[in-house]
C-alpha cells in the first residue's frame, strides 16, 4: 500500500500576450478500490474557476477559461495518492468459454469503443498476418494479451524524439520504434484485432527502480478486458503487468481521450511548453523527469488574431 506524492507542472510561455484561452485538464486520478486520492490541489495562473464533469468513460474532467491577456499559463497539480495491488486473474476457465464470453461483449455499448479499430491503417493487413503467426490458438485471452505485450516490447525500439503525439500507427509500424504512447497504441490495435477489448490508460509510473522506462514522467499503458475478471493492466514499454507502482489518471480509446492538458487560445502561434513531473516516496526519495516536448513551429502565414490550439504535446514516456 505505497503512497506517492506527485507534482505535475505544465507551463506555457507565449511570445506575446494571448487571450480567450479555453482549456481542458484531465489531471484527476481515477478513484476506486485500487487507488485512493488522499490530497489533491491544482493551482492555475489567474486562479480561474474550474468546472468539473465526468466524461463518457467515467474520467473526471476540468474546464476553465482565461479571457484576460496573459503571457504565461502554469497548471500545477500536487497529488498524494495511495495504491493497492490488484490480484492476478484466475486463468483456469477453459479458453473456449473465455472467448465465447468475449464474443458476447461486441454489441454491448460500454465495450464497443474498445473493440472497434479507431483508424484505418495500411499496417493492418501485415498486423493480421503476424497475429495469425504468433497467436497461440489454444491460449486464453490473458495468454494472448501477455504474448503481444511481449511481442511489442521485443520488436520495437524504445527511442525518444522520433515520434510525436500526431504519429500514426503506420508511421510507428514503419519506424519500429517510439515511446510508451506508441507502444500502447500498437498493443491496442493488436488486441482489438484479436477481439479482446482494450483501452488506453494515462498516468504515472512510480517504481523507484533504475531502468524502468517512463519513471518520473507521464506514462501510458493498456488495459485488456479478461473474461470473468475485468480490466487487466499491461505495460508494453516495460513488458510488465501493472502493479501498485502505477497511478491511473484517465482511460479512453486512445491518447486524445486522455490528454492531460489541451485547449485553444487567441493570439500568437509562437509558444514554448515545459512539463515536469516529480514523484516523492515515503522514504523521502524523489525522482523527476522532463518530457520530450513537441511544439508546432509557427508558419509565416499565421495570423495573430486567429484562434490557436495548444495541447500538452508531450510524448508520454
Amino acid at each position: 500500500m505505497p503512497k506517492f506524492k506527485i507534482r505535475h507542472i505544465t507551463k506555457y510561455s507565449y511570445q506575446a500576450p494571448v487571450r480567450d484561452s479555453a482549456n481542458q485538464i484531465m489531471l484527476y486520478p481515477i478513484k476506486d478500490a485500487h487507488q485512493i486520492v488522499l490530497q489533491h490541489t491544482i493551482n492555475i495562473t489567474g486562479d480561474p474557476i474550474v468546472d468539473l464533469y465526468n466524461d463518457a468513460y467515467g474520467n473526471q474532467v476540468g474546464t476553465f477559461t482565461q479571457a484576460k491577456p496573459h503571457q504565461e499559463l502554469v497548471i500545477d497539480s500536487k497529488l498524494l495518492v495511495e495504491t493497492f495491488a490488484q490480484p492476478a486473474p484466475d486463468d483456469t476457465t477453459p479458453h473456449e468459454l473465455q472467448w465465447l464470453e468475449l464474443d458476447t461483449l461486441k454489441n454491448k455499448l460500454e465495450f464497443i469503443d474498445f473493440i472497434q479499430q479507431e483508424e484505418k491503417s495500411e499496417a493492418l493487413s501485415e498486423l493480421k498476418r503476424i497475429i495469425e503467426e504468433e497467436r497461440d490458438k489454444n491460449g486464453t485471452p490473458l495468454v494472448v494479451a501477455k504474448h503481444f505485450c511481449n511481442y511489442i516490447y521485443t520488436s520495437f525500439e524504445y527511442k525518444k524524439g522520433i515520434t510525436t503525439v500526431e504519429s500514426t500507427i503506420d508511421e510507428v509500424w514503419k519506424l519500429r520504434s517510439g515511446v510508451c504512447q506508441d507502444f500502447a497504441h500498437m498493443l491496442l490495435v493488436m488486441l482489438r484485432l484479436t477481439k479482446i477489448p482494450a483501452r488506453y490508460v494515462s498516468g504515472y509510473i512510480c517504481p523507484k527502480q533504475n531502468g524502468m522506462r517512463g519513471e518520473g514522467a507521464t506514462h501510458a499503458w493498456v488495459e485488456a478486458y479478461i473474461p470473468f475478471y475485468g480490466w487487466f493492466g499491461l505495460d508494453p514499454t516495460n513488458n510488465s503487468y501493472v502493479s501498485e507502482a502505477y497511478v491511473r489518471l484517465a482511460v479512453g480509446k486512445h491518447f486524445t481521450d486522455c490528454s492531460p492538458v489541451k485547449g485553444s487560445y487567441r493570439g500568437t502561434s509562437n509558444h514554448t511548453l515545459d512539463v515536469v513531473v516529480s514523484v516523492a516516496y515515503e522514504d523521502g526519495q524523489t525522482t523527476e523527469g522532463e518530457h520530450d516536448i513537441y511544439t508546432p513551429e509557427a508558419k509565416p502565414s499565421d495570423v495573430r488574431n486567429s484562434f490557436r490550439r495548444h495541447q500538452e504535446m508531450q510524448m508520454q514516456q
